[in-house]
């Protein structure tokens, strides 16, 4: 009986301590196994680093797992708990959940997937790293391009070959853009574009994904996108499982593709959330690795109800989605919820609704001073993304460097409009009211 509870007790921390166990085919890794299992190998790894809290890191547990026991014994698949190993996150730059690298040859200097999270898609980047290595101790340039280098193709060490098989799960089913070339062995034009090609892909590593499709192999994708001539170039937006996509427009020079792109990536980019402050981990991941955070003190729900509450929030919305590009975090709370940030940035005494901008990497804030509606906010955006800012950031109070504030954990707003607790009417008809033997009444005349 005693062996039987502790087995279930283990059991149970195991579950509720991390997404994986010894039976599975994913490698749990910690700052003790890391290095002498990873960085010391010579073996390709793809590891997750992923924290038990995050929902995108609970709904890719499976797929992990598939892909885990797909490359058994052909490439290592991990997994990371970033958020109680910190350390071991920090050290690789990881500031959100789930965050995947793949450590291929050179360990010292991981680069991250940016592929779909599906296991057709993690298993075809740990073919094309395999690739990628034998390639270049073939002496090619090309990587896993296998119709780069001499024979004309486009892709560089970070441009990805793309093939009739690998299309879908590559392209279509990524989260990221994508922008792939189709091209010909012999054509002269393509062969030009090799090197602004390969140099456009390592410029926009980790923001846009650049593709080669060798059109004279792999027909079925020249003849679904009505290819007639090389280079055709076709650009692929993120999610875009219908196949659809956009003519390529700019200029062959790899500053010309990287401009283009990057017009592309910000216009496309989704509006940030408003998210409401209720835990230290929704503080940490909306300001701890942003430029600026953006937190606004909204009044107590018995003081501004849901319908004036919401009015708040969709105007803080609305200017999240015009500064998009920025890169802010923007979170809400209600005021007196949460009273050591407001101490922290000195809101308290400006009454509510109130907003700061918080520079966690300098330790400092700024107080909207203005009025706290369009017009105000407006102007106050402005002068935080142009740098003039007409009052000087405070560094934070009661905070130790390199902190945030600490957040006490909260329930969230039920989006409903708050009541004020009734207390029942109390029936004195049946209390006695007279002078009795334990009741000493002293009754006084009083002169009109």
């Amino acid at each position: 009986m005693f062996s039987s509870v502790v087995l279930f007790a283990f059991g149970f921390i195991v579950a509720v301590n991390g997404f994986y166990s010894s039976s599975d085919d994913v490698i749990q890794l910690d700052p003790s196994n890391f290095d002498r299992l990873v960085t010391q190998s010579s073996d390709v790894w793809i590891i997750e680093f992923y924290a038990s809290w995050c929902g995108h890191c609970k709904n890719l547990v499976p797929e992990w797992k598939r892909a885990a026991t797909a490359l058994k014994g052909i490439v290592k698949i991990g997994a990371v708990d970033a958020d109680t190993h910190k350390s071991l996150g920090s050290q690789y730059g990881v500031s959100g959940f789930p965050t995947i690298k793949v450590f291929g040859a050179n360990k010292g200097s991981p680069t991250n997937y940016q592929g779909g999270r599906t296991a057709d898609a993690i298993v075809g980047e740990a073919l094309n790293q395999l690739k990628t290595i034998a390639n270049e101790r073939l002496g090619k340039r090309g990587g896993s391009g296998g119709s780069s280098g001499g024979s004309g193709g486009s892709g560089g060490n970070d441009a990805i070959e793309i093939t009739d098989s690998n299309f879908q799960s590559t392209v279509l089913d990524s989260e990221e853009p994508w922008l792939v070339e189709f091209m010909a062995p012999w054509c002269g034009h393509c062969k030009n574009l090799v090197p602004e090609w390969a140099r456009a892909a390592t410029e926009l590593k980790g923001k846009f994904k650049l593709g080669v499709v060798d059109a004279t192999v792999h027909t079925q994708i020249a003849q679904r996108y009505g290819i007639q001539g090389f280079p055709t170039i076709k650009f692929f937006l993120a999610g875009k499982k219908d196949g659809q996509a956009e003519e390529y427009n700019g200029g062959r020079s790899s500053s010309d593709i990287v401009a283009w792109c990057l017009d592309k990536h910000q216009a496309n980019i989704p509006p940030p959330e408003v998210v409401e402050i209720t835990s230290q981990a929704v503080l940490e991941s909306n300001c701890a690795e942003k430029q600026l955070c953006i937190v606004s003190f909204l009044p107590h729900i018995l003081d501004c109800q849901s319908a004036c509450r919401n009015k708040h929030i969709a105007m803080l919305k609305k200017f999240g989605e015009s500064y998009k590009r920025n890169g802010w975090g923007w979170l809400w709370v209600e005021g007196f919820r949460q009273l050591n940030l407001e101490e922290s940035v000195g809101v308290g005494g400006f009454g509510y609704p109130a907003q700061v901008a918080i520079n966690t990497r300098k330790g400092k804030y700024v107080v909207l001073k203005g009025s706290f509606s369009e017009t105000g906010i407006s102007a106050f955006l402005r002068e935080l993304s142009t740098g003039r800012l007409t009052s000087p950031l405070v560094p934070l109070s009661n905070v130790a460097d390199g902190k945030l504030p600490t957040i006490v954990d909260s329930e969230p707003w039920d989006g409903k409009d708050g009541k004020i607790d009734v207390v029942e009417d109390i029936d004195l008809s049946d209390v006695n009211m007279d002078d009795d033997d334990d009741v000493d009444v002293k009754k006084e005349k009083v002169d009109l």
